[in-house]
């Protein structure tokens, strides 16, 4: 077994842009939402890829919103919506974030996807992957039935940090050792739970406190194959797989910054 993991967060880390359009649109085809919910949902899934989540809550009412409208709606029938929209998710996979993934894998660290994002999305997503597992937030089912209730945390914010706290006892990870990448200053709780945080195309207050803490910032380019690291002394453009190659051999919060360089990803 592993002793530490790479958390992995979903939108705009992992993938880019938002995975709750193509979800809403699935959920839209098998009558779970109204042709009005997807339009705001695309609304805000633009505004999300512009700006990233501020943390003012929007995303937790949308859950919330949404965990109500399938209450009573039969767990195989939802069940259906994360298979039928996964080679989406799939073709929006960085590619940076794949060799990461690899990265992490040879060092010999377990991979995990943390989100917000219900269970069954991103647990197809993370076998498509290759990658250990995925923590997404989970339905209360009563009777093969949702219950508009959630089972667990809502895997937000802190919840992300409840949920990875629970998995590390249950699997023995050392949280020192282990790694978290997020782009968004709701992350914080999970990111400092880590010995190694990573913020990734971050928002604007997330990039002010990696700034400030001295941890990696890398930005992941969405239509070319070069990825940007910064640090507080300075600007240098490196590849995924040199920023890979330092986390998965140096230890301590700024080791990763210990030795940078340039170059493109093939």
């Amino acid at each position: 077994m592993a002793d530490a993991a790479a958390f992995f967060d979903l939108d705009r880390t992992l993938i880019s842009g938002a995975s709750a359009f193509p979800f809403g649109v699935e959920a839209w085809r098998q009558g779970l939402a109204t042709r009005g919910e997807i339009l705001s949902w695309g609304a805000e899934a633009v505004m999300f890829a512009l700006t990233g989540d501020k943390g003012d809550g929007s995303t937790s009412d949308l859950r919330t919103e949404f965990l109500m409208r399938i209450k009573g709606t039969p767990v195989a029938d939802l069940d259906q919506i994360g298979p039928a929209i996964l080679p989406k998710l799939v073709s929006r996979v960085r590619p940076e974030s794949r060799k990461l993934i690899s990265m992490h894998h040879e060092a010999g660290r377990d991979t995990w996807i943390v989100s917000a994002s219900p269970q069954t999305i991103v647990e197809p997503l993370a076998a498509a992957l290759g990658m250990t597992g995925a923590i997404g937030t989970r339905g209360a089912v009563v009777d093969g039935r949702y219950t508009g209730e959630l089972d667990g945390p809502f895997i937000y914010g802190a919840g992300k940090a409840q949920a990875i706290e629970k998995l590390a006892g249950d699997r023995g990870y050392d949280l020192d050792l282990s790694y978290a990448y997020s782009d968004s200053v709701s992350d914080l709780p999970m990111m400092e739970m880590v010995g190694h945080p990573v913020a990734v195309n971050p928002d604007s207050e997330l990039d002010t406190v990696a700034h400030e803490r001295g941890w990696p910032i890398v930005i992941f380019a969405r239509k070319t194959k070069r990825a940007f690291a910064f640090s507080g002394v300075g600007t240098v453009a490196i590849s995924a797989a040199a920023v890979a190659y330092v986390l998965g051999r140096k230890h301590g919060r700024n080791a990763a910054m210990a030795s940078i360089g340039r170059a493109s990803i093939e």
